[in-house]
């Protein structure tokens, strides 16, 4: 097999023609970005036009003045304050100089590329109540610029274009039902004069969907849903009655899922967009399709017409999903050489740990191998396209299982990138395994989460060796795929999981943040660490690379934060850190900064004397409903307040708080809809006994706490050993 570039020249010059007329045959003083630019900039790579840089997604830049013989010399070039703490993913968006790049609650940055100076700020003013909606941090993934023009999916679910210039709004638009909860967090994708965007929200309760605006007004031209709805309401279009073939029951009362959140790709070779579509709302198949059935198209790559949203092919990776293995991660657009014939295919790894390459003319699936440890399938029938699933194994249906990969998959997010220099995928893998097992008596809660499933497991033992189980049993890899093989061809092994995306050039070099606080540079051919320095915060988001005046730069959103974060408690320090754009250059000689020491927490308030039975309904009801956001055991990742350090005016305002609501407009929701006072009252007193076994533990000796700290690792090597083996 032999990998080739996407793009011919005659290719581009029969797309240039032809995309002239979605330009309209204006002129654009900044954001000036159309759709044969955007094919044109593939091969110069001095900007970084697109949310993968170009149409292929693959985060190759052909930028080669960093390279293995100097990426030493790198230092940093400049940084701005974001003024948030909470994660940042987006992938910035460089354009004529300037820099636009998305943060927290969907604020929109126009920097300076060279200097990093402010040139303006967008705040869409997202209520902060919506938060309650997004599972995964209130982050966004980026802007798409185009016809000079910044647009950005916010989080309560509006899609705004914004002056590329000046930063004024030009127009908004609401892209969802706001009595359902629904949420954005994913770039938009631009093509044709259209932009692109889906939405989130499968476990809250909706019915996914991708939609296509105008790029000038934000009047919208189509919209495709990924799963069917109520038939007695009729259907759409024939895809979706073909889909409710795949269904039973009354999934549409639970509104599916099928959510469409990251993942979306224009092929301009082909002129055909594909969707990566997440998982099934609820998780759980028998309360969703109690029949069964391979629920179309959850969890699926679907190929549609970009100009009217009709349904042209589909492949299902995982037929009735029930892990969360959604199929929305990054697709990448790729030429390839298979059995002696040129193909042109996706490449794609997505949460259920397979890597897949499919032609994209026809759908039809080439290979799939697992990029990682996986047990939930053994493989695939290349002749149907469906997986080999090990029920005995991971269908939970028959008592609890434990499943590899995790819900958050082997492959989240993050993007990957490849060279074509190398020949590899640079895959940043996740490693972890949980418990899968039935929620007993479900009852679905609207606007609530709704898997089905009880994935939260309550830790034993204390707050430390909990700690260290979230720790212990997850990991994280680099990973160098080699497509043509299917194998891999190196890894390198980090310290902690949810490590951040990956950019390759063509100095041969591959640049990741990770969870250890470090941007890091590796050989792209042998995965040989070159260059490492502190970003003083764990890093999730994809580095760039972009040139201004003969200049090259690399470029990263740099922040601690989404979904592992938040649930598990995981941080990378213990010093309050900073949300940063942190940009590199060769003799770079700006410097972070030192971050503000800890300061000491206060002292929590009298245990409550409730007994054992009050403690224990609080635990239960605490990673019920709080842990998502505050952390399990109470332990914050550092985004969000930790429960166990509150001061003593919101332990006297406990109940107003959680009950009430009364902060609801700093994000933090009341709760009377499904807890009572009492209820309330019990995971207070399990917070206080919480933060008072933390202050006790603090109180401890050194020598002690060390001691501790190596007892439960020995008995958390153990229980990782004996994991292994599932």
């Amino acid at each position: 097999m032999r990998l080739n570039t996407l793009c011919s020249s005659l290719m581009l010059v029969v797309t240039m023609t032809l995309s002239s007329a979605w330009s309209h045959g204006k002129e654009y003083a900044a954001g000036s970005v159309t759709t044969e630019k955007i094919i044109a900039e593939a091969a110069s790579g001095g900007e970084w036009l697109s949310h993968g840089r170009d149409y292929q997604e693959q985060r190759f830049s052909p930028l080669k003045q960093i390279n293995t013989d100097n990426v030493a010399d790198l230092g940093l070039a400049w940084h701005y304050d974001t003024r948030s703490n909470r994660g940042l993913e987006a992938t910035p968006i460089v354009v004529d100089g300037v820099m636009y790049v998305s943060g927290v609650w969907s604020v929109v940055y126009a920097l300076d590329a060279k200097t990093g100076k402010e040139l303006w700020v967008y705040d869409p003013k997202v209520p902060k109540e919506w938060g309650q909606f997004a599972c995964c941090d209130a982050v966004n993934r980026g802007v798409a610029v185009y016809q000079g023009k910044v647009i950005v999916g916010t989080l309560d679910g509006r899609l705004v274009a914004i002056d590329a210039k000046t930063g004024e709004q030009v127009w908004e638009t609401l892209t969802i039902d706001k009595n359902r909860p629904y949420t954005i967090t994913g770039a938009p994708r631009v093509a044709k004069g259209k932009v692109y965007i889906g939405n989130g929200g499968a476990e809250y309760g909706v019915r996914g969907y991708v939609s296509a605006y105008d790029v000038d007004n934000g009047e919208l031209i189509w919209r495709f849903f990924t799963v069917p709805g109520d038939p007695k309401l009729g259907f759409e279009s024939e895809a979706m009655a073909n889909a409710a073939d795949t269904w039973s029951g009354e999934w549409y009362k639970y509104g599916g899922g099928g959510t469409v959140w990251d993942s979306i790709v224009y092929d301009p070779e082909l002129d055909q967009l594909y969707i990566g579509v997440g998982n099934g709302g609820p998780f759980d198949l028998d309360i969703r399709s109690p029949e069964g059935g391979d629920n179309l198209y959850v969890a699926s790559i679907v190929a549609l017409n970009p100009d009217s949203g009709e349904y042209i092919w589909h492949r299902q990776q995982t037929p009735g999903d029930m892990w969360d293995y959604t199929s929305t991660q990054q697709i990448m657009l790729a030429d390839m050489e298979i059995a002696g014939e040129a193909r042109k295919v996706i490449w794609q790894a997505p949460k259920n740990g397979f890597f897949f390459v499919i032609d994209r003319e026809t759908g039809e699936m080439l290979s799939a191998e697992p990029y990682t440890a996986v047990n939930w399938a053994s493989g695939y029938d290349l002749s149907t396209g469906r997986p080999n699933i090990n029920r005995d194994i991971a269908d939970y249906r028959r008592g609890e299982k434990l499943v590899r990969p995790a819900h958050m998959g082997a492959h989240n997010w993050h993007p990957m990138a490849y060279s074509p220099e190398t020949g590899y995928v640079y895959i940043p893998v996740i490693e972890a395994m949980v418990p899968f097992r039935k929620e007993q008596n479900f009852k679905f809660k609207p606007g609530r989460w709704n898997s089905g499933i009880e994935m939260v497991e309550v830790p034993p033992g204390d707050t430390q060796f909990a700690g260290l189980m979230a720790t212990g049993l997850t990991g994280g890899r680099l990973v160098a795929w080699d497509p043509r093989t299917q194998s891999e061809a190196w890894s390198v092994e980090h310290k902690m999981t949810w490590n951040g995306g990956v950019l390759a050039t063509a100095g041969n070099l591959v640049f990741q943040g990770n969870a250890a606080q470090r941007m890091a540079a590796y050989r792209a051919d042998t995965g040989e660490r070159l260059w490492d320095v502190d970003a003083q915060t764990g890093i999730i988001a994809a580095p760039i690379s972009y040139s201004v005046d003969g200049e090259q730069y690399i470029a990263v959103a740099a922040s601690w934060g989404g979904i592992l974060p938040l649930a598990l408690g995981v941080k990378p320090y213990d010093e309050p850190s900073k949300g940063r754009i942190l940009v590199y250059k060769l003799g770079g000689s700006d410097a972070l900064p030192p971050l503000k020491a800890a300061v000491e927490p206060p002292i929590p308030p009298a245990r409550t004397g409730a007994d054992e039975q009050t403690l224990a309904e609080g635990k239960q009801l605490y990673h019920l409903y709080c842990y998502g956001c505050h952390g399990t055991n109470a332990v914050s990742g550092g985004m969000i307040p930790d429960l166990r350090y509150l001061n003593s005016n919101f332990h006297d305002m406990f109940e107003q708080i959680v009950y009430d609501g009364a902060l609801k407009g700093l994000g933090m929701v009341g709760f009377s809809d499904v807890l009572d006072k009492p209820q309330v009252a019990s995971i207070h007193a399990y917070i206080i006994e919480e933060a008072n076994d933390d202050l006790e533990y603090r109180q401890q000796p050194q020598w002690w706490r060390s001691f501790k700290h190596w007892v439960y690792g020995i008995g958390v090597s153990i229980i990782e050993w004996l994991s292994s083996f599932a």
